[in-house]
């Protein structure tokens, strides 16, 4: 079977392949395409998954290429893992949002409106060519706002495009640690939109454990949201939220830790790969153990701030491990093989939430088999959920529109709906600040 990864050259492909490395089982991928416009970054990760490969007999071959027609065709599985502007635009995006005073997270608020007008022309550019050189495979897509871009991508794709995110897997395996539950016994009753979702439930052997977790301030304080939302909240709530919720709940206390951290998340990352890369350029460097040092230091610094804010100390190191290559080879052996598994997955709404449209593409447990994802009907969300929920699709529906009409109105328009966003006037200044900086935006009129 052939995979072939977009962005190939990017920082966290040799989790991929590592995930890959472990699969033996008849039908598993054979042949890696890695596809990157960066023939120095595609070197450097080819260095790496060479040394990971290394030992292992039935290692996937692995060839790259910077020509996207060439790395597409006879692929019969795709992974978007594409970063426009790479994370020097990243930085940029934080800065102009903080320095309005709102907040710049790659998927989150201005920072994700910013990502999404420069990707999805790129996404939707992606799809349309997969349609036509590859109309058999599967796309799974990695690539950030992951629900915006899938949903751009349906519109090409239908349901052969699957977005994924290890944040829901991440939260349903700590909370049934937590219970003493074995996380794969265990069905999470989680909905919503990508980074914007809720556990309401964790069933085991069909009791709700739940009401337990909640019920426990000793308990429910001992985890990561617990110590990042704090437990009165949560029993607030009734239901456990994904970590980026943090920044609507936090948003003020979010964006004054951004602010005042020496570096933002962006400009970390830009400049800790870029030597990494610049590293790589040494022919007699370890690849692997470079690559590994710098992966350890990156997982260990996540959302370092909003931890700060909340005094929730450093992460667990059983949260340190990733998890998104681990969903992506799942979906892949389900689809592939016809393995059913129930997944939490992005993908088009059909009757999930009753409050949006079908085609609305939402965060949902998933039953997944040789057919693709078909999501599984949910209870509502309560009101407030719902609003957040809707509001946040609206500001995707209009980052759609403007992408598709060149619109700097448009543009305007959904930066000022998003709740993150309090002006107009403070949009206006955004769209400007963004269009400033970022040559892939040039196409707003």
């Amino acid at each position: 079977m052939r995979l072939t990864i977009l962005g190939g050259g990017g920082f966290r492909v040799p989790l991929v392949y590592g995930a890959l490395l472990q699969d033996h089982a008849e039908g598993r991928v054979t042949h890696v395409v890695l596809h990157d416009l960066d023939a120095g970054r595609l070197s450097a990760v080819t260095r790496v998954l060479a040394e990971q490969a290394a030992g292992v007999p039935d290692a996937p071959e692995v060839t790259a290429t910077t020509d996207l027609d060439e790395a597409l065709t006879g692929a019969d599985f795709v992974f978007s893992a594409i970063r426009v502007g790479g994370l020097k635009g990243r930085a940029d995006d934080e800065r102009v949002a903080l320095a309005e005073g709102v907040l710049g997270q790659e998927t989150v608020g201005a920072g994700g409106i910013a990502y999404g007008l420069r990707t999805v022309p790129v996404a939707e550019d992606i799809a349309r060519r997969v349609a036509r050189l590859a109309p058999e495979a599967w796309v799974i897509n990695f690539t950030n706002p992951a629900g915006l871009v899938t949903e751009a991508m349906s519109r090409h794709l239908g349901d052969r495009v699957i977005g994924i995110c290890d944040s829901p897997v991440g939260l349903g395996r700590r909370i049934a640690r937590v219970l003493g539950a074995n996380p794969k016994e265990a069905w999470i009753d989680y909905v919503g939109l990508n980074h914007l979702g809720w556990v309401r439930g964790l069933r085991v052997a069909g009791r709700d454990e739940l009401p337990r977790l909640l019920a426990d301030p000793d308990l429910l304080g001992s985890f990561e949201e617990g110590k990042l939302f704090g437990t009165d909240w949560l029993r607030s709530l009734g239901a456990i939220p994904n970590e980026y919720l943090h920044y609507y709940y936090f948003n003020r206390e979010a964006v004054r830790a951004y602010q005042q951290a020496e570096k933002t998340r962006g400009a970390f990352l830009h400049d800790q790969q870029a030597r990494f890369y610049a590293e790589m350029r040494n022919p007699d460097a370890p690849a692997l153990r470079v690559w590994d040092d710098t992966r350890a230091e990156r997982e260990a610094t996540y959302m370092a701030e909003n931890r700060e804010t909340a005094g929730a100390g450093e992460r667990d190191e059983d949260d340190l491990s990733g998890g998104y290559e681990k969903v992506a080879l799942a979906l892949m052996r389900a689809i592939a093989r016809d393995e059913r598994t129930t997944l939490i997955l992005n993908v088009r709404n059909q009757h999930t939430l009753s409050v949006l449209d079908t085609d609305a593409v939402i965060e949902a447990p998933c039953l997944v088999d040789a057919n693709g994802a078909h999501p599984v009907t949910v209870d509502p969300l309560p009101d407030h959920a719902t609003g957040l929920v809707c509001a946040v699709k609206a500001v995707e529906r209009e980052v759609l529109a403007a992408a598709e009409s060149g619109s700097r109105a448009t543009a305007v328009k959904a930066f000022a709906l998003h709740p993150l966003v309090d002006s107009v006037n403070v949009a206006r200044r955004l769209v400007d600040g963004y269009t400033a900086v970022h040559p892939g935006l040039a196409y707003l009129k």
